[in-house]
Formats: C-alpha cells, structure tokens, sequence
C-alpha cells in the first residue's frame, strides 16, 4: 500500500493531500490561537488569482465588458465569492488526490502498470472541478447565514468589508468578508479601485464598484464607518 501511495506516477495525487493536510492543520492552530497564525496560510492564495487579468477590456456604457463577462461566468461556475476560497481549494486538492489514486488504482489492477502521469492528472483535475462544482454550491447554500431573504450581490455597493486572506492590488483581487443588511456574512472577490493602491489583510475598505464578480473598493473614508454598516 505505501509502495502505491508513494510511487513516482502518484506523486503530484500525494503532494496535493499533503497540501490539505497542512492547511487543514493550520486552520485548527487558527482556531485555537486567533488570526495571529492565519497569516501563514494568506500566503497561499495570492498567487491563485495573480494569472487572471480582471481588468480586461473596458466596460463601455456601465456594460460589462467581454473579459469580466467570462470571468464572471467562470467564477460564478465555481462558486468564488459565494464560498471562502479556503474551502474551494481544500475541496479542489482533496478530490483531485483522491480522484487520482483511485483512478491509478482501477488502471493498475487491469493493466498492471500505472497509467501515464499527464493522463491520470488531468482526469483527476476535471473531476476535481467537477466536485468543487457540486459541493461548492451544497456549501454556498448552508454557510452563510441563516438569513432565507435573497440578497443582490449589487446591494454590497456602499457597505465595508474586511480583507481577511492575501492582498490586493488591481487585477489581483484578493478575499473579502463583509455583511449584508440581514447581518449575514459573504465573501467577495475584491480589489483597489486606484490602480496604484494596495490592499492587505485586516484593512477595512468602502465597496463602491461591481464589475461580474469583482469588487472594487477604497480605503475606509470615515473612521466611524464599521463593517457591519
């Protein structure tokens, strides 16, 4: 058995439950000792949104542009912004090792030999994606509150959120937390509406922008503002 769980064609399939372990160990150290360690998993998820151009093209007329049009369908697809990202990609690594074991698994026992590591990868990653999918929107659906009232995601217009993992810069939003009239929490996609400006984990910052997915925010104009206003 370790000699399967070890070999060479299973390694990216150990590397991800690796992965989950570790973040799934982390969290447990959050809970115990607060945010003072949860620091050392923002550090993840920066570079999982560094690749995706936001920006695209320019709206024109208050429409969505093409770029966010896309972008907003995939996220959408995956359930971002209604799921912290946290648990999207311990979903993502879980399946995808278990997917690839189990796959290697059946390949083996047929035809002795472990099927080709590009191969077995990408059939681990799409049915990966497909249970981030699935579960993604079972957990959409139980997480965020026990508020039934539908909400508009441009209702989160002129409320505060909190940066709670990474830092953003544009066309590199980062996670957010805020809440809605009905004191139920969300977690947007959110970066600066300034271009030069960043923003880091902990700041508390007015949404004054949609476009799909993506929030763009300033800096907290009033100190008497709160993230629950």
């Amino acid at each position: 058995m370790l000699n399967f769980l070890l070999a060479p064609a299973n390694t990216p399939f150990a590397v991800a439950l690796a992965v989950m372990l570790a973040i799934a160990a982390l969290e447990g150290v959050t809970s115990i000792f607060g945010q003072a360690l949860s620091s050392l998993i923002e550090g993840f998820l920066p570079d999982m949104d560094a690749g995706i151009d936001v920006d695209g093209p320019q709206a024109i007329d208050g429409e969505p542009a093409l770029g966010d049009s896309a972008l907003s369908k995939l996220l959408g697809w995956l359930h971002i912004g209604r799921v912290p990202v946290l648990v999207l990609l311990v979903l993502f690594l879980t399946s995808f090792g278990i997917s690839g074991y189990v796959l290697q698994a059946i390949f083996s026992s047929v035809t002795r030999i472990y099927a080709p590591q590009i191969i077995a990868v990408a059939a681990a990653t799409a049915l990966a994606i497909l249970t981030v999918r699935a579960l993604g929107g079972l957990l959409g659906r139980i997480l965020p509150s026990d508020e039934t009232s539908a909400v508009s995601g441009d209702s989160f217009i002129g409320r505060m959120a909190v940066i709670i993992r990474g830092s953003a810069t544009r066309g590199s939003p980062a996670e957010a937390k805020l809440f809605d009239q009905h004191r139920a929490a969300h977690y947007i996609l959110l970066e600066p509406d300034i271009d030069t400006e960043e923003f880091k984990a902990g700041e508390t910052l007015l949404v004054v922008s949609r476009q799909g997915a993506i929030y763009r925010a300033i800096r907290n104009p009033s100190s008497a503002m709160s993230d629950g206003s």
